[in-house]
């Protein structure tokens, strides 16, 4: 082998890099720079520019965008008018709070002012690139202003807080900072979407800071607001079972908890699990404690079922849904399956069995010996198991509708079910058994849609594919002689565009414009409540609120639709007894939010009153509870139903943790509260889903449902809107010894002496006369008793055609009661 040397050469390329590199370093920069061209291309087919260092370094600079400059110039006015309505408070109030809050408003806002104007000047921006007026307020065509920055109050209210003092002014100050602080972290959050901005490490930082803040003093104001509340169901204890109480024009005359098999002995207020301590070894600790629980109950058959992502046990949700009612019987609906009970003793409903099926939602309608009953949850399982479907694909997999045979209450058989793309949320039963037997259900899905694998008649929400679950509702069939043959014969596409057919024809989702919701599209219905006498229903459709001509039933088509800058989902409807008036709900929040703050706006997560107008629908005007809730309460319009009370519009209303409200909307353009039962927050420091799901009017008693504490039953009492006649009426009215969530059925009224007076008492509160009063009255009574008594009374009959033919009729109040007088004559001859 020959041995080669090649140290020389190594050597040779050493010192050829050394002389490299120093040659380099000898060059100047700017000769080098113009050695190496910097291109920016053009658009294609264009020709490149050629840039310098100093160009192509400032083009790339991402420091801070025009959106941070925009936001910062934006909130010093903002801020500097927090600092103008703190200073207000030392002269208006002797309250300490208040002071202490505005202390920390001018020390902190004070501080973020001189901030935000160095962070601007530093970069060589001005504080304000245009004037606070030109930048955040337009006119309309009156030339009013009305101001644009999101939260701060207008000139009008800025003067009205300068003008008050005392307890006025602290409620007025607290509700306009309230919304002042709301607007800021609007603000920063508008922010964040903007591409490209809040890179500044420093700006990113302060815009946290000041949302934090600001959510911190919004929760500070809004307990020490609802304090000044002087509605008794303001600041209510906290408690499961002895939480405060406040009512009104009510007496509760039963409270029931869930029965045994339907709540958590462990956990009965379903709180959340306990998040794990963040120190690491603490952290590890409990999850091997986990680990070891559960291998010792798996051990033993007692495995615990999947913990879901908001630290519940899904598989074993115990929460009240709704209730439907047949003759005596109360069928209660629940996430973990369905409760019956009897409830011909009025006073106490007694459980008569109950159904473990779970599968959520467990919302229940009952058609003769049938029990229908919505499923929803991706978990349920066709066998009504309880150990849940893990796998994406499963044939053991139901969501959709339910049916029980229920002629034995004491022991209900499954005896059919219906797979739907999207499970049910809700159903509602049109018609049936007609002459062919079956029973015509329409079904709304607003879950997922299932994997085609698994049923494939599923497709997604591809855009543009004819063939999607979404924009639809469900017609189904169930034959009451062979439940098991029930299936979906038609699926509509109720939302689609008359003109172009597109699918997706009405909301898409989004806002309205400034200060409006955010609503979501409308592509499914959540309720939609029917009225066959008038071959009508209404759909609470997510984004629109719909009339529907149902008079082919398996074919319905749209008559009208509205929406609503202030509803964020629409979520049920409900028609008076004429069906002439329609009352959407609208669930902001989704219902697990607390919606009822004192800060709140009373026209967002409200009732919308509409008059149906030459098949139209014409909006009236807005209800929502008064009084305000704590933040540990979820608070939004949620299921009620008319009180039968001849000659008026009452409605009874659920609102979750806000409790259970009646009021008076025979006059659409003026809604009023007449009755209210309300309960303090389950947990006193946590946010529990809870409340009334549902409070319906059935054979005069009003039952509720309490998600989680069980089921109320209340009488109405007399009050100054109510009389004992007008009550005793409600008792009267013929209600078809049945009530289905979302099915309405005009109630009649006999022609009975106590409708008389009901009508008579309704026109003297309106400060009206019925002519011959007295002797009416004293002639009704004797009536009553000849009648009830089954006693003929021509003499008596004639006397009240008498008194009768001398009033006006000249409205539809004294005209019922004119024909009433009239019925009972005859009755008494």
């Amino acid at each position: 082998m020959k041995h080669v040397n090649t140290a020389p050469q190594s050597m040779s390329k050493r010192a050829a890099l050394t002389i490299t590199i120093t040659f380099l370093l000898t060059i100047p920069l700017g000769v080098q720079a113009r050695s190496v061209p910097i291109l920016q291309p053009g658009l294609p087919g264009e020709s490149s520019r050629l840039l310098t260092a100093e160009e192509a370094v400032n083009i790339t600079d991402t420091s801070y965008s025009p959106d941070d400059v925009a936001f910062m110039q934006g909130m010093i006015p903002h801020h500097k008018q927090a600092l103008e309505m703190a200073v207000l408070v030392a002269q208006r109030t002797n309250r300490p709070e208040l002071g202490d809050i505005a202390g920390r408003i001018k020390a902190s806002q004070s501080d973020e002012i001189e901030f935000m104007q160095g962070w601007l000047a530093d970069r060589g921006e001005t504080a304000s690139s245009m004037s606070m007026t030109a930048q955040h307020s337009s006119h309309d065509g009156d030339g009013v202003m009305h101001t644009k920055m999101k939260g701060m109050a207008s000139p009008e209210q800025m003067a009205k807080l300068a003008a008050s003092e005392s307890t006025a002014f602290d409620r007025l100050f607290l509700k306009l900072m309230i919304s002042h602080h709301e607007g800021a972290v609007e603000m920063v959050e508008d922010l964040l979407d903007q591409p490209g901005s809040a890179y500044d490490p420093v700006l990113y930082e302060f815009i946290g800071d000041v949302k934090n803040d600001q959510l911190v003093e919004i929760e500070r104001m809004h307990a020490l607001l609802v304090t000044l509340s002087d509605d008794p169901r303001a600041n209510l204890t906290a408690g499961l079972y002895d939480a405060g109480v406040a009512i009104k024009n009510l007496r509760l005359i039963n409270t029931q908890t869930k029965p045994p098999g339907f709540i958590d002995p462990k956990n009965p207020r379903e709180l959340p699990k306990e998040k794990p301590p963040e120190d690491p070894a603490e952290k590890l600790r409990a999850q091997t404690a986990d680990v070891t629980e559960n291998a010792a109950a798996e051990s033993a058959d007692e495995a615990k079922p999947t913990e879901g992502k908001d630290g519940r046990y899904p598989m074993l949700s115990f929460s009240n849904t709704d209730m439907a009612f047949s003759r005596d019987t109360l069928v209660a609906g629940n996430y973990h399956g369905f409760n019956i009970y009897d409830i011909s003793a009025k006073s106490a409903p007694e459980l008569i069995s109950s159904v473990v099926c779970p599968g959520g939602q467990g919302d229940v309608s009952v058609v003769g010996n049938l029990l229908i009953m919505s499923v929803q949850e991706t978990r349920s399982r066709l066998d009504c198991g309880l150990q849940g479907v893990a796998e994406d694909v499963s044939d053991e997999r139901f969501r959709g509708i339910r049916i029980f045979d229920i002629s034995d209450l004491r022991a209900p058989k499954h005896v059919g079910a219906v797979q739907t793309c999207r499970g049910s949320h809700t159903h509602s039963v049109v018609s049936g058994p007609g002459e062919d037997g079956n029973i015509i259900v329409y079904n709304s899905g607003t879950s997922s849609i299932r994997e085609r694998e698994e049923m494939d008649s599923c497709f997604d929400e591809s855009p543009g594919d004819p063939r999607t679950a979404l924009f639809r509702i469900d017609v189904i069939e169930i034959p009451v002689d062979n439940p098991g043959l029930s299936r979906i014969v038609s699926s509509p596409a109720v939302f689609a565009d008359d003109d172009s057919g597109a699918l997706a024809g009405l909301w898409r989702g989004g806002d309205h414009g400034d200060e409006t919701q955010d609503t979501r599209p409308t592509d499914e219905c959540h309720d939609i409540t029917v009225f066959p006498a008038a071959n009508l229903a209404a759909g609470a459709c997510s984004g629109n609120g719909i009339l529907f001509d149902i008079s082919d039933p398996l074919n319905p088509t749209r008559i009208d639709v509205v929406s609503d800058p202030v509803f964020a989902y629409w979520h049920s409807a409900t028609f008076n007894n004429d069906g002439t008036k329609v009352l959407f709900t609208d669930e902001w929040g989704g219902g697990t939010r607390a919606r009822c703050r004192a800060y709140d706006p009373l026209d967002w997560g409200a009732d919308a009153i509409y008059d149906i107008v030459g098949g139209k629908l014409a909006f009236k005007s807005y209800f929502k509870i008064p009084a305000p809730q704590l933040e540990q309460e979820n608070c939004v319009a949620h299921n009620g139903a008319i009180i039968p009370v001849p000659g008026r519009d009452l409605f009874v209303q659920a609102w979750y943790q806000g409790g259970v409200s009646i009021i008076d909307f025979t006059d659409s353009s003026k809604p009023f509260e007449i009755a209210y039962f309300d309960r303090g927050p389950i947990d006193a420091k946590e946010l529990v889903t809870g409340g009334y799901w549902s409070t319906y009017w059935y054979a005069g008693l009003i039952y509720g449902t309490e998600i989680i504490r069980g089921l109320d039953v209340f009488e109405l009492l007399p009050s100054e809107h109510l009389s004992k006649h007008e009550i005793a009426a409600s008792n009267l009215a013929d209600q078809g010894s049945v009530f289905n969530p979302q099915q309405q059925f005009p109630v009649k009224w006999p022609n009975h002496p106590t409708i008389a007076l009901a009508y008579m008492d309704q026109i003297q509160r309106e400060g009206q006369a019925v002519v011959g009063d007295f002797e009416l009255r004293k002639a009704l009574k004797n009536a009553q008793s000849q009648l009830f008594s089954e006693v003929s009374d021509p003499l008596l009959g004639d006397q009240i055609l008498e008194l009768a033919d001398d009033i006006s009729a000249y409205d539809t109040r004294s005209r019922a009661l004119k024909e009433v007088l009239g019925g009972i004559a005859l009755a008494l001859k």
